[in-house]
């Protein structure tokens, strides 16, 4: 298996600056002299890393230069002093200048869950970079009792004494992301624990739990309002991905999503609840067809 290249570039937040970590898949594609081969960005969910999309970027890196970052406060990106730094918007901020450092001026997204809010906000701007838009298993209204269900583990200070022990809590809690081989458990999860001492520990930084436990029924309608306007004034070409089961984007607003702002196509995985991990062959293909037709 290829091995992606981890780069670093300096963002400014609240507290000052701070480092975000991303991989870069380098296309393999051959191309005539002068030629850049075009930027895919793919930006992972609320508690996990950019290493969450290997499997879909050594199958894109046949035609993309494939970028996936560490949103700060995860994986190999520095932790926020100040937890109110935390937020989708400063998220969206450290992408305008990333991807100033690949000095590109369009690229095509998939985001998963909070990354593909990143990419909402990236996209609705004007002037967005953005060209193509894959949106996995989020979208402007999100139900309460997802958040509550992630929001019972997220932040806990959990130690493990071995990677295989994490790897076997993470299930626990990831069982609605579908089925997988244990091979497959096994890669998406070694890039989740950092050592500690004797043990291991997970790699996020747990204040980005502080903004989540905050969200109240009113404060969460109050956001949907706010995404929906954003989501209105997408005008790239989107593709919206469900897990049949996911308790986080529902039914309703998957298909309100396919008639208003960009109506983006819908695709339904079946047996797969929140969210989908893009691993299994018929997912890559999905993103794969979308893109390359668009």
């Amino acid at each position: 298996m290829a091995e992606p290249q981890l780069n670093f570039v300096k963002c400014l937040g609240q507290g000052g600056l701070h480092r975000m970590a991303y991989w870069e898949w380098p296309c393999r594609a051959a191309l005539p002299a002068g030629e850049k081969a075009p930027v895919l960005v793919c930006v992972h969910g609320l508690s996990r890393q950019g290493r969450d999309f290997d499997a879909l970027a050594e199958v894109l890196s046949a035609r993309y230069r494939v970028i996936c970052p560490d949103v700060v406060g995860r994986g190999r990106s520095d932790w926020l002093a100040q937890a109110a730094g935390y937020q989708v918007q400063a998220y969206v901020a450290d992408m305008v200048t990333l991807l100033a450092r690949l000095d590109v001026e369009q690229v095509d997204w998939v985001g998963t869950s909070m990354g593909g809010l990143i990419g909402m906000g990236l996209a609705a701007l004007p002037g967005s970079p953005v060209r193509h838009l894959v949106l996995n298993d989020v979208g402007p209204s999100i139900q309460f009792d997802a958040l509550q269900r992630i929001g019972s583990y997220l932040g806990q200070p959990r130690r493990f004494s071995s990677v295989e022990e994490g790897t076997a809590y993470l299930w626990s809690i990831s069982e609605s992301f579908g089925p997988h081989t244990p091979e497959q458990w096994a890669r998406l999860s070694a890039p989740m624990f950092k050592p500690e001492g004797e043990g291991f520990k997970l790699h996020y930084d747990p204040q980005i739990a502080q903004s989540f436990h905050a969200v109240t029924p009113e404060l969460a309608q109050a956001g949907s309002a706010a995404l929906w306007y954003a989501y209105d004034a997408l005008r790239c070409p989107t593709l919206l991905l469900r897990g049949a089961t996911s308790d986080l984007l529902s039914a309703e607003t998957a298909q309100a999503m396919t008639q208003r702002g960009p109506r983006a196509q819908l695709h339904e995985f079946a047996g797969v609840g929140h969210a989908p991990t893009l691993v299994q062959p018929d997912q890559i293909a999905r993103v794969r067809d979308f893109l390359e037709a668009a």
